[in-house]
């Protein structure tokens, strides 16, 4: 018998306490591994290399996009379903183009999850029937095919582009990362001229259209 091994990465314990219970009544379905913090499932994910990372959008320390494009560094076999309450094209989208294998929303039904997990143990990509509307109005459009400054961004400019999106200021950042102010005024002013941003305000509209803000 072929055993997936899954990770569970969620804020709130009572989800993934129902999440284990669920997939574990698949015979061939094991959770190996928990997490409710961004930073610790991506070290986690590096030590265990699991076959399937069921994610969530919003977590605390590292959001769950930047989670899936660090899990395709330190653990490229890892594939990663997003499973989350936010079903707008902003957040669909930005999740595949991280890397995520499949999306499913909270609100589905419990099977499409266990779907998603075979799906993409057989290296199919997944994503829920009720979102399957936006990716095809999507790439109808064209949208994608302009060239993405996002795309322009290190790894760090995203993580401190997530992070002064939630507020937080070049002090406190630099205490979070371990690294002088003065790196993150530079890392800031970086990315707010690849993005062609002015302001507090304009940053924080992009994380939101863009998916990496959550939209209270």
């Amino acid at each position: 018998m072929v055993i997936t091994r899954i990770f569970l990465a969620d804020d709130h314990p009572v989800v993934r306490r129902g999440l284990r219970a669920l997939l574990e009544g698949e015979p061939h379905f094991r959770v190996v591994g928990e997490s409710g913090d961004g930073l610790e499932t991506v070290r986690l994910v590096g030590e265990l290399k699991p076959d399937v990372l069921i994610l969530d959008l919003k977590m605390p320390g590292l959001n769950g996009l930047e989670v899936t494009r660090r899990v395709k560094r330190v653990s490229p076999l890892t594939r990663v379903i997003i499973l989350s309450i936010y079903g707008d094209k902003n957040h669909v989208i930005e999740a595949f183009k991280s890397g995520a294998w499949g999306y499913v929303l909270k609100e589905a039904n419990v099977d499409e999850l266990i779907r998603a997990v075979k799906q993409v143990t057989a290296g199919r990509r997944y994503l829920c029937q009720s979102l399957s509307e936006l990716v095809i109005d999507y790439i109808s459009s064209g949208e994608g095919k302009a060239e993405d400054p996002y795309e322009l961004l290190t790894p760090r400019e995203r993580e401190i582009l997530y992070l002064v999106a939630q507020g937080m200021t070049n002090s406190e950042i630099a205490s979070k990362l371990y690294i002088s102010r003065r790196t993150v005024e530079t890392h800031r002013a970086n990315l707010m001229r690849k993005l062609g941003l002015k302001n507090q305000a304009e940053l924080i509209r992009f994380a939101i259209r863009r998916g990496i803000l959550p939209l209270e």
